[in-house]
Protein backbone atom coordinates (compact mmCIF):
# COMPACT_ATOMS: atom_id res chain seq x y z
CA UNK A 1 0.00 0.00 0.00
CA UNK A 2 1.36 3.38 -1.02
CA UNK A 3 0.30 6.52 0.86
CA UNK A 4 -0.87 9.79 -0.71
CA UNK A 5 -1.11 12.66 1.81
CA UNK A 6 -1.56 15.62 -0.59
CA UNK A 7 -4.37 17.98 0.35
CA UNK A 8 -6.44 18.20 -2.85
CA UNK A 9 -6.80 15.10 -5.01
CA UNK A 10 -9.63 16.20 -7.28
CA UNK A 11 -8.57 16.00 -10.93
CA UNK A 12 -10.25 15.67 -14.31
CA UNK A 13 -11.35 12.32 -15.69
CA UNK A 14 -8.63 12.54 -18.33
CA UNK A 15 -5.86 13.31 -15.82
CA UNK A 16 -6.97 10.52 -13.48
CA UNK A 17 -6.86 7.85 -16.19
CA UNK A 18 -3.53 9.23 -17.43
CA UNK A 19 -2.12 7.57 -14.27
CA UNK A 20 -2.89 4.15 -15.82
CA UNK A 21 0.03 2.90 -17.92
CA UNK A 22 0.11 0.36 -20.72
CA UNK A 23 0.77 -3.10 -19.23
CA UNK A 24 -0.45 -2.14 -15.73
CA UNK A 25 -2.20 -4.59 -13.43
CA UNK A 26 -5.60 -2.90 -13.10
CA UNK A 27 -8.01 -3.98 -10.37
CA UNK A 28 -11.69 -3.23 -10.99
CA UNK A 29 -14.09 -2.31 -8.21
CA UNK A 30 -17.73 -3.25 -7.96
CA UNK A 31 -19.09 -6.55 -9.26
CA UNK A 32 -21.43 -7.98 -11.91
CA UNK A 33 -23.97 -5.15 -12.44
CA UNK A 34 -23.12 -3.34 -9.20
CA UNK A 35 -21.27 -0.01 -9.03
CA UNK A 36 -18.62 -0.72 -11.64
CA UNK A 37 -16.31 2.23 -12.56
CA UNK A 38 -17.76 2.64 -16.07
CA UNK A 39 -16.86 6.30 -16.69
CA UNK A 40 -13.23 5.51 -15.83
CA UNK A 41 -13.35 2.46 -18.10
CA UNK A 42 -14.73 4.45 -21.04
CA UNK A 43 -11.87 6.94 -20.52
CA UNK A 44 -9.33 4.06 -20.44
CA UNK A 45 -10.67 3.03 -23.85
CA UNK A 46 -10.58 6.60 -25.20
CA UNK A 47 -6.93 6.88 -24.12
CA UNK A 48 -6.24 3.63 -25.97
CA UNK A 49 -4.47 1.83 -23.13
CA UNK A 50 -2.98 -1.51 -24.15
CA UNK A 51 -1.98 -4.87 -22.69
CA UNK A 52 -3.68 -4.27 -19.35
CA UNK A 53 -3.69 -7.10 -16.81
CA UNK A 54 -7.24 -6.98 -15.46
CA UNK A 55 -7.89 -8.22 -11.90
CA UNK A 56 -11.32 -8.75 -10.39
CA UNK A 57 -13.82 -11.16 -9.00
CA UNK A 58 -17.23 -11.62 -10.66
CA UNK A 59 -17.63 -8.94 -13.34
CA UNK A 60 -19.66 -8.14 -16.45
CA UNK A 61 -19.83 -5.24 -18.88
CA UNK A 62 -16.66 -3.58 -17.52
CA UNK A 63 -14.31 -6.45 -18.41
CA UNK A 64 -16.26 -7.31 -21.56
CA UNK A 65 -16.04 -3.73 -22.89
CA UNK A 66 -12.30 -3.47 -22.17
CA UNK A 67 -11.75 -6.79 -23.96
CA UNK A 68 -13.91 -5.69 -26.90
CA UNK A 69 -11.90 -2.50 -27.29
CA UNK A 70 -8.52 -4.24 -27.38
CA UNK A 71 -7.21 -2.87 -24.07
CA UNK A 72 -6.65 -6.20 -22.29
CA UNK A 73 -3.66 -8.55 -22.48
CA UNK A 74 -4.32 -10.70 -19.39
CA UNK A 75 -7.59 -11.40 -17.54
CA UNK A 76 -7.23 -12.61 -13.95
CA UNK A 77 -10.90 -12.79 -13.04
CA UNK A 78 -13.20 -15.40 -11.55
CA UNK A 79 -16.31 -14.81 -13.72
CA UNK A 80 -17.31 -12.52 -16.58
CA UNK A 81 -20.90 -12.49 -17.80
CA UNK A 82 -24.42 -11.08 -17.56
CA UNK A 83 -25.77 -13.82 -15.27
CA UNK A 84 -29.33 -15.01 -15.72
CA UNK A 85 -30.36 -11.84 -17.52
CA UNK A 86 -28.27 -11.82 -20.72
CA UNK A 87 -25.93 -14.77 -20.24
CA UNK A 88 -22.45 -15.06 -21.73
CA UNK A 89 -20.11 -12.08 -22.21
CA UNK A 90 -19.39 -12.49 -25.91
CA UNK A 91 -16.45 -10.08 -26.33
CA UNK A 92 -14.67 -11.66 -23.38
CA UNK A 93 -15.28 -15.15 -24.73
CA UNK A 94 -14.04 -14.25 -28.23
CA UNK A 95 -10.72 -12.73 -27.15
CA UNK A 96 -10.04 -15.53 -24.68
CA UNK A 97 -10.81 -18.31 -27.16
CA UNK A 98 -8.74 -16.65 -29.90
CA UNK A 99 -5.74 -16.25 -27.60
CA UNK A 100 -5.73 -12.46 -27.84
CA UNK A 101 -6.19 -12.36 -24.07
CA UNK A 102 -4.39 -14.72 -21.68
CA UNK A 103 -6.73 -16.15 -19.05
CA UNK A 104 -5.53 -16.65 -15.49
CA UNK A 105 -8.62 -18.32 -14.09
CA UNK A 106 -8.94 -18.42 -10.32
CA UNK A 107 -11.61 -18.52 -7.66
CA UNK A 108 -13.00 -15.70 -5.54
CA UNK A 109 -11.54 -16.84 -2.22
CA UNK A 110 -8.01 -17.27 -3.57
CA UNK A 111 -7.98 -13.99 -5.49
CA UNK A 112 -9.23 -12.00 -2.50
CA UNK A 113 -6.74 -13.68 -0.18
CA UNK A 114 -3.89 -12.89 -2.62
CA UNK A 115 -4.97 -9.24 -2.51
CA UNK A 116 -5.24 -9.44 1.28
CA UNK A 117 -1.64 -10.73 1.45
CA UNK A 118 -0.54 -7.68 -0.54
CA UNK A 119 -2.48 -5.38 1.78
CA UNK A 120 -0.79 -6.97 4.82
CA UNK A 121 2.67 -6.80 3.24
CA UNK A 122 3.01 -10.60 3.05
CA UNK A 123 4.72 -12.41 0.13
CA UNK A 124 2.16 -15.23 -0.13
CA UNK A 125 -0.96 -16.79 1.38
CA UNK A 126 -1.70 -20.45 2.23
CA UNK A 127 -4.82 -21.82 0.53
CA UNK A 128 -7.01 -24.94 0.69
CA UNK A 129 -9.50 -23.94 -2.05
CA UNK A 130 -8.35 -25.95 -5.09
CA UNK A 131 -9.65 -29.43 -4.33
CA UNK A 132 -10.78 -31.33 -7.45
CA UNK A 133 -9.83 -28.54 -9.90
CA UNK A 134 -7.14 -27.92 -12.56
CA UNK A 135 -6.38 -24.42 -11.29
CA UNK A 136 -2.78 -25.41 -10.49
CA UNK A 137 -2.16 -26.13 -14.20
CA UNK A 138 -3.05 -22.49 -14.97
CA UNK A 139 -0.89 -21.11 -12.16
CA UNK A 140 2.57 -22.72 -12.13
CA UNK A 141 3.60 -20.02 -9.66
CA UNK A 142 1.41 -21.66 -6.99
CA UNK A 143 3.37 -24.12 -4.82
CA UNK A 144 2.12 -27.15 -2.88
CA UNK A 145 3.76 -27.86 0.48
CA UNK A 146 3.16 -29.95 3.59
CA UNK A 147 1.96 -27.78 6.45
CA UNK A 148 4.73 -27.56 9.09
CA UNK A 149 2.02 -27.76 11.78
CA UNK A 150 -0.06 -30.82 10.89
CA UNK A 151 1.38 -32.20 7.64
CA UNK A 152 -1.73 -31.30 5.59
CA UNK A 153 -1.20 -30.42 1.92
CA UNK A 154 -1.68 -26.68 1.36
CA UNK A 155 -1.12 -24.39 -1.64
CA UNK A 156 0.97 -21.23 -1.38
CA UNK A 157 -0.30 -18.46 -3.68
CA UNK A 158 1.81 -15.30 -4.13
CA UNK A 159 0.44 -11.94 -3.08
CA UNK A 160 -1.30 -9.95 -5.81
CA UNK A 161 -0.44 -6.27 -5.99
CA UNK A 162 -2.34 -4.23 -8.62
CA UNK A 163 -0.57 -1.19 -10.03
CA UNK A 164 -3.84 0.69 -9.90
CA UNK A 165 -7.40 0.17 -8.67
CA UNK A 166 -10.39 1.82 -10.38
CA UNK A 167 -13.30 2.22 -7.95
CA UNK A 168 -16.63 4.04 -8.18
CA UNK A 169 -18.19 5.39 -4.97
CA UNK A 170 -21.19 7.40 -3.87
CA UNK A 171 -19.06 10.07 -2.12
CA UNK A 172 -15.48 11.29 -1.90
CA UNK A 173 -13.99 14.43 -0.43
CA UNK A 174 -11.23 16.68 -1.70
CA UNK A 175 -8.67 15.01 0.58
CA UNK A 176 -9.42 11.57 -0.88
CA UNK A 177 -11.60 10.07 1.84
CA UNK A 178 -14.25 7.82 0.28
CA UNK A 179 -17.69 6.70 1.38
CA UNK A 180 -19.08 3.54 -0.28
CA UNK A 181 -22.57 2.36 0.60
CA UNK A 182 -23.03 -1.38 1.11
CA UNK A 183 -22.55 -3.84 -0.44
CA UNK A 184 -18.85 -3.01 -0.47
CA UNK A 185 -17.83 -5.99 -2.66
CA UNK A 186 -14.02 -6.32 -2.46
CA UNK A 187 -13.33 -2.60 -2.91
CA UNK A 188 -11.81 -1.96 0.52
CA UNK A 189 -9.21 -4.70 0.13
CA UNK A 190 -8.55 -3.63 -3.48
CA UNK A 191 -7.71 -0.12 -2.32
CA UNK A 192 -5.43 -1.37 0.42
CA UNK A 193 -3.60 -3.81 -1.87
CA UNK A 194 -3.01 -1.48 -4.84
CA UNK A 195 -0.12 0.88 -5.55
CA UNK A 196 -2.45 3.62 -6.83
CA UNK A 197 -6.18 4.12 -6.26
CA UNK A 198 -8.36 6.19 -8.59
CA UNK A 199 -11.83 7.04 -7.30
CA UNK A 200 -14.74 8.28 -9.38
CA UNK A 201 -17.53 9.56 -7.17
CA UNK A 202 -21.14 10.53 -7.71
CA UNK A 203 -20.45 13.60 -5.57
CA UNK A 204 -17.39 15.27 -4.08
CA UNK A 205 -18.17 16.74 -0.66
CA UNK A 206 -16.24 18.81 1.86
CA UNK A 207 -14.03 17.07 4.46
CA UNK A 208 -16.48 18.32 7.12
CA UNK A 209 -19.42 16.61 5.41
CA UNK A 210 -17.37 13.44 4.91
CA UNK A 211 -16.80 13.17 8.66
CA UNK A 212 -20.54 12.85 9.18
CA UNK A 213 -20.79 10.26 6.39
CA UNK A 214 -18.02 8.13 7.98
CA UNK A 215 -15.53 7.19 5.24
CA UNK A 216 -14.91 3.57 4.25
CA UNK A 217 -11.55 4.21 2.49
CA UNK A 218 -9.08 6.65 4.16
CA UNK A 219 -7.50 9.53 2.24
CA UNK A 220 -3.94 8.23 2.47
CA UNK A 221 -4.80 5.17 0.33
CA UNK A 222 -6.26 7.28 -2.50
CA UNK A 223 -4.24 8.79 -5.34
CA UNK A 224 -6.85 10.75 -7.29
CA UNK A 225 -10.55 11.66 -7.11
CA UNK A 226 -12.89 12.52 -9.99
CA UNK A 227 -16.46 13.76 -9.62
CA UNK A 228 -18.55 11.86 -12.17
CA UNK A 229 -22.33 11.88 -11.65
CA UNK A 230 -23.81 8.64 -13.02
CA UNK A 231 -20.26 7.30 -13.34
CA UNK A 232 -21.38 3.69 -12.83
CA UNK A 233 -24.01 3.68 -15.59
CA UNK A 234 -25.21 1.29 -17.01
CA UNK A 235 -24.47 -0.69 -13.84
CA UNK A 236 -26.29 0.38 -10.70
CA UNK A 237 -25.10 2.64 -7.88
CA UNK A 238 -27.61 2.06 -5.08
CA UNK A 239 -29.22 3.91 -3.47
CA UNK A 240 -28.67 6.57 -6.17
CA UNK A 241 -29.88 4.67 -9.24
CA UNK A 242 -30.70 1.22 -10.56
CA UNK A 243 -29.21 -0.93 -13.29
CA UNK A 244 -30.17 0.26 -16.82
CA UNK A 245 -31.50 -2.97 -18.27
CA UNK A 246 -32.61 -1.29 -21.50
CA UNK A 247 -29.10 -0.02 -22.23
CA UNK A 248 -27.53 -3.32 -21.18
CA UNK A 249 -29.70 -5.13 -23.73
CA UNK A 250 -28.50 -2.73 -26.43
CA UNK A 251 -24.91 -3.39 -25.38
CA UNK A 252 -25.25 -7.17 -25.44
CA UNK A 253 -26.96 -7.06 -28.82
CA UNK A 254 -24.06 -4.98 -30.21
CA UNK A 255 -21.61 -7.69 -29.12
CA UNK A 256 -23.38 -10.43 -31.11
CA UNK A 257 -21.91 -9.57 -34.53
CA UNK A 258 -18.21 -9.67 -33.68
CA UNK A 259 -15.57 -7.21 -32.53
CA UNK A 260 -15.54 -4.96 -35.60
CA UNK A 261 -19.30 -4.48 -35.60
CA UNK A 262 -19.22 -3.94 -31.84
CA UNK A 263 -16.79 -1.06 -32.33
CA UNK A 264 -18.95 0.45 -35.07
CA UNK A 265 -22.31 0.02 -33.35
CA UNK A 266 -21.39 0.63 -29.70
CA UNK A 267 -17.94 2.13 -29.12
CA UNK A 268 -18.27 4.71 -31.89
CA UNK A 269 -21.66 5.78 -30.56
CA UNK A 270 -21.09 5.75 -26.80
CA UNK A 271 -17.34 5.81 -26.07
CA UNK A 272 -14.92 7.19 -28.68
CA UNK A 273 -14.88 11.02 -28.70
CA UNK A 274 -17.89 11.05 -26.33
CA UNK A 275 -17.66 13.01 -23.07
CA UNK A 276 -19.48 11.85 -19.94
CA UNK A 277 -22.03 14.64 -20.40
CA UNK A 278 -22.66 13.64 -24.01
CA UNK A 279 -22.87 9.98 -22.98
CA UNK A 280 -25.66 10.74 -20.51
CA UNK A 281 -27.53 12.66 -23.23
CA UNK A 282 -27.15 9.72 -25.63
CA UNK A 283 -28.50 7.15 -23.19
CA UNK A 284 -31.65 9.17 -22.57
CA UNK A 285 -30.58 12.21 -20.57
CA UNK A 286 -32.26 13.44 -17.43
CA UNK A 287 -35.50 11.65 -18.22
CA UNK A 288 -33.77 8.24 -18.30
CA UNK A 289 -31.72 8.93 -15.17
CA UNK A 290 -34.80 10.20 -13.30
CA UNK A 291 -36.50 6.89 -14.04
CA UNK A 292 -33.47 4.89 -12.81
CA UNK A 293 -33.25 7.07 -9.70
CA UNK A 294 -36.90 6.33 -8.97
CA UNK A 295 -36.39 2.61 -8.42
CA UNK A 296 -37.31 2.89 -4.73
CA UNK A 297 -40.53 4.86 -5.10
CA UNK A 298 -42.75 1.82 -5.46
CA UNK A 299 -42.75 -1.83 -6.44
CA UNK A 300 -44.33 -0.93 -9.79
CA UNK A 301 -41.57 1.63 -10.53
CA UNK A 302 -38.95 -0.99 -9.73
CA UNK A 303 -40.68 -3.59 -11.93
CA UNK A 304 -40.95 -1.16 -14.82
CA UNK A 305 -37.16 -0.61 -14.84
CA UNK A 306 -36.51 -4.34 -14.99
CA UNK A 307 -39.17 -5.15 -17.59
CA UNK A 308 -37.62 -3.12 -20.45
CA UNK A 309 -34.79 -4.02 -22.78
CA UNK A 310 -35.77 -7.46 -24.01
CA UNK A 311 -33.33 -8.97 -26.48
CA UNK A 312 -34.61 -9.27 -30.06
Amino acid sequence: MATYPISNKVVSLEDAVFLVRDGDKVALGGALSLREPMALIREVIRQDKHNLHIIGNAHGIDVDMLCGSGCVGVAEVTYVGFEFDFGIALNYRRVCESGKVKVLESNCVTLINQLRASAFGLPFVAQRSFGGTDILKLHPEFKEIDSPFDGEKVILAPSLKPDVALIHAQFADTLGNVRIEEPLTSDIILARASEKVIISAEKVVSPEEMRSLKPTIPYFEVTAVVEVPYGAHPTNCYPNYAYDREHMAEYVKATEKGLEEFKKEYLNKYVYDVSQEEYIRLIGGKEKMKKLEGWGRSVSAWKEIFSVGEMA
